[in-house]
C-alpha cells in the first residue's frame, strides 16, 4: 500500500477515536480502496462501523437510497449524487460520518459521461454546521491505479479534518 495512504489512514482512525466518532464508507471508482486503508490500522474496529463498494448505480439506488432522479438529472458523477451517497452510508451505518466517491478513472468515458480523470468526493458529519462538504476533482492522464490511490487519499485527509 502507498505510503501516503496508510498515513493518511492512520491519522484519519487516530482522529476518529480521540472524537469518539464512526465512520462508513460509499465508494465507487476507488473500489474499496478508502475502506481498505482504515481497516489496515490496528484498532479500526473502534470507529469503522460499514463500508459499501457500490459501483453499478443499481448499487447506489438500492443499497445507499440513491434516487434514480438524481442520477438522471446530474450524472452518476456528481457532486449531488456522491452527497447523497454519503448521507445514505452515514443513515444506514448509523454512523457519525461517512466518505463518499465516484468517479472515471478510465480507460475511456462513455458518450455523455464526464472525461476520464473527473472524480467527486464527499465527506459528511451529522450534525455539523456544514454537514456534507463536497468537490470534484479533474486529473486528465493520470494512471487508473495512481488516481484511486491520490483520491483514497485525498479522502482520508479531508476525513482526518472533519473530526476537528
Amino acid at each position: 500500500m502507498d505510503s501516503n495512504l496508510e498515513l493518511a489512514a492512520f491519522a484519519a482512525v487516530k482522529n476518529l477515536q480521540a472524537a469518539g466518532l464512526t465512520v462508513a464508507t460509499a465508494e465507487s471508482c476507488t473500489g474499496g480502496l478508502i475502506a481498505a486503508a482504515i481497516t489496515g490500522v490496528p484498532g479500526a474496529s473502534s470507529i469503522f462501523k460499514y463500508g459499501w463498494v457500490t459501483y453499478c448505480n443499481e448499487a447506489k439506488i438500492s443499497e445507499l437510497n440513491v434516487l434514480p432522479a438524481l442520477i438522471d438529472e446530474h450524472g452518476v458523477v456528481s457532486e449531488p449524487v456522491v452527497a447523497a451517497m454519503a448521507a445514505g452510508a452515514m443513515r444506514r451505518a448509523g454512523a457519525e460520518l461517512a466518505v463518499a466517491v465516484s468517479g472515471n478513472a478510465g480507460p475511456t468515458a462513455a458518450e455523455g459521461e464526464p472525461p476520464v480523470g473527473t472524480v467527486c468526493l464527499a465527506v459528511a458529519r451529522r450534525g455539523a454546521a456544514r454537514p456534507v462538504h463536497t468537490e470534484t476533482v479533474f486529473l486528465p492522464g493520470m494512471p487508473r491505479n495512481a488516481l484511486r490511490t491520490y483520491i483514497a487519499t485525498k479522502v482520508l485527509t479531508l476525513l482526518a479534518g472533519a473530526t476537528q
